[in-house]
């Protein structure tokens, strides 16, 4: 078995789905491709079709928010203008004590190019990277 084969979903914990559905769809500009339960949790899942037939699915938990690491990675074309519609749809870039980003909140990213974060209501990390 080689699951490098095989297509892969990321997955996102939130502890109210309304709230970070708003989130999701408002200041993201995502677009719910179904609504589905999560557990027992009737419409507790949002599943957004992003580029390239990949996938990202947001799930109510009450596990939600335990990790402080990236969960989720758009790559880009312009990071500039992503960022700045983020910012002007309400986002918050997250900065990093250290960490060389501009006064955007873009910085370098290890290996090559530019990344951005931003965090959802439960403080979960998503980032944007470009090659340039």
């Amino acid at each position: 078995m080689d699951l490098s084969d095989y297509p892969v979903r990321a997955s996102i914990g939130v502890r109210d789905i309304r709230r970070s559905a708003a989130f999701y769809e408002d200041v993201l500009g995502l677009v719910p491709a179904g609504i589905g339960p999560s557990a027992d949790i009737e419409g507790g899942a949002r599943f957004y079709t992003c580029g390239q037939e990949t996938v990202l699915n947001v799930f109510e938990t009450p596990t939600a928010g335990s990790t402080r690491s990236t969960v989720a990675t758009w790559y880009v074309e312009d990071l500039d203008a992503i960022v700045a519609e983020l910012t002007a749809a309400g986002a918050e870039l997250v900065r990093y004590e250290g960490f060389d980003q501009d006064e955007h909140g873009i910085g370098p990213r290890a290996g090559g190019g530019r990344i951005a974060w931003v965090e959802d209501p439960d403080g979960n990390t998503l980032a944007m990277e470009t090659d340039d």
